[in-house]
């Protein structure tokens, strides 16, 4: 018999005929479960997570995807414990079972140092301030040889020594120096400002803003167009001082003319009041 008699048997050709059949099987199953493991073909699509509470969004999505806090932080106006920030990004396309990372509003806000800002002129109170994350709620001036600089800092009423804690983002107030000669200041011209711009100029011009009062309800077109003590050119007025604030929509009133006609030196200012105060009981 030849040494490849073997090929002429049936037995053979049955015997290679199984193992190839469990080849297949085991390479079958080697592949499913590498399927199994690696979750092959589900991919999702990531929702957009923020705004919401986390603990209803673990929740109705922990069979999906492994949440991970990364960190907290207060935002004011943002509702407590809900997702500011999300990684993936909202449609980003993932697999079954992916780490979500997230950070959420903190129920409290961060705490930080209250600096020392005595005898500092206001300019250099103002940014170590902007640089602890903290404002200014008012300027008070008192009789003192040192004009525009800090006397004392205050903090509700009370005052408050350096390395305090204190809420990020709160106001204090800043005692300051009139320089004792009774030297006024000039008001800021604040016509056809956007309300968000108006404290900072005051605050700028050594002011403080008082009231503010929105005539008409279309408040996103609001723009300055009244103010008392009045914004005319050469109006000075002590450090310190209170100024309430009149808005209207530019959607109803024509700051460009408005404006021009405040700066203009031809009219008096008796004109310019009565005009503006023809705008103040402006009739549809």
């Amino acid at each position: 018999m030849g040494v490849f008699s073997f090929l002429t048997k049936k037995k053979f050709y049955l015997h290679l005929a199984i193992i190839l059949l469990l080849l297949f099987i085991i390479a079958w199953a080697t592949l499913k479960s590498l399927d199994s493991y690696t979750r092959h073909g589900e991919v999702y699509s990531v929702p957009d997570f923020r705004g919401q509470n986390y603990h209803l969004i673990v929740e109705q999505n922990k069979e999906l995807f492994n949440f991970v806090l990364l960190d907290s932080v207060y935002q004011k106006g943002a509702a407590n414990g809900s997702i500011v920030q999300q990684d993936p990004l909202p449609g980003s396309r993932v697999k079954r079972g992916r780490n979500i990372y997230y950070v959420i509003v903190a129920q409290m806000p961060e705490q930080v140092a209250m600096p020392n800002l005595r005898n500092l002129s206001l300019r250099q109170a103002v940014v170590r301030l902007e640089n602890a994350g903290l404002a200014i709620n008012e300027l008070i001036y008192i009789d003192h040889f040192a004009r525009h600089a800090v006397v004392e800092q205050q903090y509700m009423g009370e005052i408050i020594e350096p390395g305090t804690a204190l809420y990020k983002g709160s106001a204090v107030d800043l005692v300051l120096g009139n320089g004792g000669d009774g030297v006024k200041t000039p008001m800021p011209f604040l016509i056809g400002m956007k309300p968000d711009q108006v404290k900072l100029s005051l605050q700028k011009a050594t002011l403080n803003l008082g009231n503010m009062y929105f005539i008409d309800e279309d408040s996103t077109h609001a723009r300055v167009f009244r103010t008392e003590p009045a914004t005319f050119p050469g109006n000075l007025v002590d450090p310190g001082t209170k100024v309430d604030v009149w808005f209207r929509s530019d959607k109803l009133i024509d700051f460009k003319e408005l404006i021009l006609t405040i700066q203009s030196d031809s009219i008096s200012k008796d004109s310019l009041q009565r005009i503006i105060n023809n705008l103040y009981y402006f009739d549809e």
